[in-house]
């Protein structure tokens, strides 16, 4: 029998380990996309993980043990005594800033929900782009935390958040940003998102008590032709629950003008809603035929013909035709 075979039967191996090793695999294969397409070094993200690795190691031994051993988080990540000396005394002051809502989300909830910058029916109003009173510009110097009117113009007009008009106006499209591109911003939301939805499902992991919410939707046999339908009534659908959980969310911060006894009697919640669908082998994203470009010379060329598409699994209903 080969040894791997028989390193696979062993009893002695840990099967919550080797799950957890398959999980990460499907997990780092998106990261590794994103750290290529911003020129982020293999040497730079392992760096990284050894850093986090040390200090969420010692917090834990913190909360366990009252005090941080550098050999047993030595022992507990598998790295050299020295290292971990070395990370634990250097600074590390971004890892208590906890990220909250980002701006142009923040700003854009704002214009949605709050009474000054609605119109008489409840939609966001148009707005002046500067002005000191009911303007673009107050909105952004009280919800943007200090970014340019400019730039946060800028920024929305790009991911179609908001409208230009006619005499320096502005207009809100959507209450709820998709940040797309390569861009910081989006970037910043990758982390946002992915780390909230990691810390829930690991956390159900360990708790006693009732688990956070979370639940999916998905089926193995999508039919391509109706793909564009269903994303768009599941866009339109997030929406409507998105606004109903934001208006929740706001009344769970008591009545305004209560008085606010202990800073800490606060947390931080929220909920995300997303679509996800697997990608086709030369189809966009959207199941589009985008991916090959304009015809040249009006050829003929092979083009597959697609039956179904499997949403989050493998391709194997991909059949090849004649265009």
């Amino acid at each position: 029998m080969p040894k791997s075979a028989a390193i696979r039967k062993s009893p002695f191996n840990d099967p919550l380990k080797e799950a957890t090793i398959v999980a990460l695999k499907r997990v780092i294969g998106p990261m590794i996309d994103l750290i290529f397409g911003a020129g982020v070094t293999v040497h730079e993200f392992n760096q990284l993980v050894r850093e986090r690795a040390v200090r969420t190691a010692a917090t834990r031994q913190l909360k366990i043990n009252g005090r941080v051993s550098k050999s047993r988080v030595a022992i507990a990540t598998g790295l050299p005594r020295s290292e971990v000396a070395r990370i634990l005394e250097s600074d590390d002051a971004p890892q208590h800033n906890r990220l909250g809502q980002h701006p142009a989300r923040k700003l854009l909830a704002a214009w949605f929900d709050d009474p000054r910058y609605l119109s008489a029916n409840g939609d966001p109003a148009i707005l002046p782009i500067f002005g000191k009173r009911r303007s673009f510009e107050q909105l952004v110097s009280v919800h943007s935390g200090g970014i340019p009117v400019r730039a946060m113009l800028d920024e929305l007009t790009q991911i179609d958040a908001v409208e230009r008009l006619p005499s320096q106006r502005v207009k809100a499209k959507t209450r709820i940003p998709i940040l797309t591109g390569l861009t910081g911003s989006a970037i910043t939301a990758i982390g946002e998102r992915t780390g909230d939805l990691l810390e829930t499902l690991t956390k159900n992991l360990s708790r006693t008590s009732r688990p956070l919410f979370e639940g999916t939707a998905l089926i193995d046999d999508a039919d391509l032709e109706l793909v564009s339908l269903v994303r768009k009534e599941i866009a339109e659908q997030g929406l409507n629950f998105i606004g109903a959980a934001n208006s929740l969310l706001n009344r769970s911060r008591g009545k305004p003008g209560r008085l606010v006894v202990d800073p800490q009697n606060k947390c931080r919640l929220g909920v995300t809603v997303y679509y996800f669908q697997d990608d086709v082998d030369g189809y966009g994203p959207a199941g589009s035929r985008d991916g090959y470009g304009p015809r040249k010379n009006l050829q003929r060329r092979e083009l597959p013909t697609i039956k179904k598409v499997r949403a989050g699994a493998d391709r194997s209903t991909i059949r090849k035709g004649r265009s």
